[in-house]
């Protein structure tokens, strides 16, 4: 059965579910990315992100999510309780911003609640000044102070430390790593939650914890540097 097959059955047991529409909507636009949206919306993925989200304080302010992929936890905090004022999503491959985009277009459309953007994380400077674009192709260029910076894919990160270490004082994080080392691209894999502790030193650790899940266990580390 294939995934549109399978969205149509949750629409119809669940016709106010904003969150399938949106799937159907970026599936439509770019079915290319339906394998890669597939690994996006997994069980381990989706399981990694409520566990976040139910671990999160709430009144996030500006929230960054670095290496935010097709940004489906920005999707997922949009549908919660959770309280912030816009969602900056940033990521190096130049393909995510416009799925992103689309997955989020109602947040798109309404005053740039949120919206995407292709940068390198390790090159962002706090504030931050960019330059995004438009649906057509014009660009606007921002200045932006994070209240939140979230980063979910730490095991893919090349010289992790060195970003973290240029993470600003005063902000709060939320990262995620794990333990799967099979895969080629997770070059930044923790062998622990206290391995992952020594990499992300932080003065006020407001929680931490392990989720173990079918082929790997996550590591997740929320406080102040």
């Amino acid at each position: 059965m294939t995934v549109t097959k399978i969205l149509n059955g949750i629409e119809y047991l669940y016709p106010e579910n904003n969150l399938i529409a949106q799937i159907k909507r970026t599936l439509n636009s770019f079915p290319e990315c339906e394998e890669a949206l597939t690994d996006a919306l997994s069980i381990g993925q989706l399981k990694s992100k409520m566990w976040l989200i139910d671990h999160l304080p709430n009144n996030l302010g500006i929230v960054f999510i670095c290496a935010g992929w097709y940004a489906v936890l920005a999707s997922i905090m949009f549908e919660s309780n959770l309280r912030f004022d816009k969602i900056r999503s940033f990521d190096i491959d130049k393909s995510c911003a416009n799925i992103a985009d689309t997955f989020n277009r109602k947040y798109v459309v309404n005053g740039w609640k949120f919206k995407a953007s292709t940068l390198d994380i390790h090159k962002l400077t706090y504030p931050l000044t960019y330059t995004t674009y438009r649906k057509d192709g014009s660009s606007v260029d921002l200045t932006e102070m994070p209240n939140t910076i979230i980063n979910t894919s730490c095991e893919h990160i090349d010289n992790f430390r060195l970003w973290y270490d240029h993470l600003p004082p005063n902000v709060l994080l939320c990262l995620q790593t794990n333990n799967y080392f099979e895969i080629e691209d997770h070059i930044n894999c923790s062998k622990s939650l206290d391995h992952f502790a020594e990499t992300t030193p932080m003065s006020n650790v407001l929680f931490e914890g392990e989720l173990p899940l079918e082929k790997y266990n996550r590591f997740m580390r929320i406080g102040y540097k």
